[in-house]
């Protein structure tokens, strides 16, 4: 009976530890009284990625392989476009200009290439420049092996530090036990380049053995939200976790983040792949979500245009279709709150040159968020 007590009281402790993870930081009623939604550009399917050339209009990815130029309130479709492998999760992703767009010309892309020996795909990246309706100087900076027909974990998001470096993710490709622990291998990596495509001669894993050079940080699933944080220069990612622990990590040089090694999900039927959530050598995320979000876009807001929102992370909820707003203090969330309800899967957020948060929408279109005074 003593035995019997003793499993009961763990059992319960158990219980009581999950439901304080879940509720360490609950989602409040949402606090977007003050704004609402403008639709900018509608009729768009998945627009993946969206970046904004200096005449205000906007480059718009859809990950079915189009590149879209939205001027004056008309779409039109870029030619030479690079060849995509259109499979899941995976298709034409992540637009970003070059910070000195102005002078150089150059556009990035992120997209699955089936280039190689191997049948499938694998994340790759393009610069190009934008002349007229039509892409040209083409050119493959970084192309991930091996090709799969796997269609989950690509990615991707690009972005630019103050310096200059050009940063990308690339998911584990479904491949959890090989791939994101192993530094010889392409996937489950955050990677830097120079933006030209060289790696950096600083970059951590340059001179290690068969390590791929362009890995800047390693031990990652499925980041599929980047950016530079307005404030630090550092870069911040979110990342989809299997069941539970979806994750926000602030990427260093050569640093671990864990996965699977570490992780505060669930395989999807229920069942446990570690039983460990810390782990010497091993970083801890800045914020995890139990249950998952299925984070997917971020921004960190700046703009005076939403004084109350300052300092404050924008997440995209994919499987929750909302927009969640994390306050944090001291690199801390202490907060959180659920905007736009029932808006749709969030593609992606960004806080544009204007000052003004848009929001791709999938099965629907880009929406500005405006104050309502």
């Amino acid at each position: 009976m003593k035995k019997l007590s003793l499993i009961l009281f763990a059992f319960i402790t158990c219980l009581t530890c999950a439901q304080q993870i879940e509720s360490e930081v609950k989602a409040e009623e949402p606090s977007n009284v003050n704004y609402t939604t403008e639709m900018v550009v509608s009729d768009l399917n998945i627009p993946w990625g969206m970046d904004f050339l200096p005449d205000g209009s906007i480059l718009i990815s859809e990950k079915t392989g189009e590149l879209i130029h939205f001027k004056n309130g008309e779409k039109t479709t870029i030619e030479g476009m690079p060849d995509v492998y259109v499979r899941g999760q995976g298709g034409y992703m992540d637009v970003k200009l070059h910070p000195d767009y102005k002078n150089s010309g150059w556009i990035y892309f992120s997209y699955v290439s089936p280039e190689g020996e191997e049948p499938g795909g694998n994340t790759a990246i393009m610069r190009a420049k934008l002349n007229g309706n039509s892409l040209t100087d083409k050119a493959i900076l970084y192309k991930a092996s091996p090709n799969t027909k796997v269609g989950r974990h690509f990615g991707s998001r690009i972005e630019f530090d103050n310096d200059g470096f050009l940063y990308f993710s690339i998911g584990d490709r479904a491949n959890r036990d090989v791939n994101p622990q192993d530094i010889t291998r392409d996937c489950g990596k955050i990677y830097r380049l120079n933006d030209d495509g060289s790696v950096p001669k600083d970059n951590p894993f340059v001179g290690a053995e068969n390590a791929k050079t362009a890995i800047f940080s390693y031990g990652h699933r499925n980041p599929q939200g980047m950016v530079k944080n307005p404030f630090t220069g550092a870069i911040w990612v979110n990342e989809h976790g299997p069941r539970g622990g979806d994750e926000i990590n602030i990427i260093q040089k050569g640093k671990n983040f864990g996965w699977p090694i570490i992780s505060y999900g669930i395989n999807y039927d229920g069942t446990s792949f570690t039983d460990i959530t810390e782990k010497e050598g091993m970083e801890q995320p800045l914020f995890y979500w139990v249950p998952s979000i299925a984070p997917s876009g971020m921004t960190i807001v700046s703009s005076d245009k939403y004084p109350d929102w300052k300092g404050n992370v924008l997440a995209g909820s994919l499987k929750f279709e909302y927009l969640e707003r994390l306050v944090l203090e001291n690199n801390k969330v202490i907060k959180r709150e659920k905007l736009f309800e029932g808006i749709g899967r969030i593609r992606n957020v960004v806080q544009a040159p204007d000052g003004y948060i848009y929001v791709s929408v999938e099965s629907h279109g880009i929406v500005k968020i405006v104050p309502k005074n």
